[in-house]
């Protein structure tokens, strides 16, 4: 079963976090956080995971905290659940149009965590939510979830839908990446390992 449950307290937050990569994209999600709500849902429904999260965090202070630390756990989840990646496709990529914004995700589970990410997103909000943040999310995900993730921004004006692009592009990605290939017979890499 490719499932895994975290737990993450510090001074600033504190998230519980349950995975499943074989779900059907059910769970509850609050984060205290409405926009960032609304992006773990759409990534939970498009990847087809099963994701429970419920995180309390100094979102007086700033959402900064909240957002890189569910990243961080989300990151870690999705390692311990791929467990040795054997038999899995490994690469997925996705471009999503999301009314006049178009996005897309390249994306690599092979052991590797970098983040690149090219966003000229014209709005610094939605609502109260910066989002910059979106790329702090998306980095934490990838050092712990040892992931190459490729992110851009092909066009697009309002910066809910760029977002929103960028999450289902993600989801998609990982929905391809994460499923098993029936012609690999061990780990998809020529190491042997990943």
């Amino acid at each position: 079963m490719r499932k895994a449950e975290i737990e993450r307290n510090t001074r600033e937050t504190s998230i519980k976090l349950s995975l499943d990569l074989d779900g059907s994209g059910e769970g509850t999600i609050d984060t205290g956080i409405g926009f960032f709500n609304h992006m773990l849902e759409l990534l939970k429904k498009h990847a087809l995971i099963d994701l429970t999260v419920a995180a309390k965090g100094d979102i007086d202070v700033d959402y900064h905290h909240t957002v890189e630390d569910v990243g961080l756990v989300l990151g870690k989840a999705l390692d311990q659940a791929l467990g040795d990646r054997k038999g899995i496709v490994r690469y997925g990529f996705a471009s999503i149009p999301m009314d006049e914004a178009l996005c897309e995700t390249s994306l690599d589970l092979g052991g590797r965590p970098f983040l690149v990410m090219q966003c000229p997103m014209k709005h610094m909000f939605v609502r109260d939510f910066e989002v910059k943040l979106v790329e702090e999310f998306f980095r934490a995900v990838s050092v712990e979830s040892r992931s190459n993730i490729h992110l851009r921004q092909i066009y697009g004006d309002e910066a809910h839908h760029v977002c929103e692009g960028l999450f289902k592009s993600f989801a998609r990605a990982l929905r391809a990446a994460k499923a098993f290939d029936p012609n690999e017979k061990g780990v998809p890499s020529s190491k042997g390992v990943i």
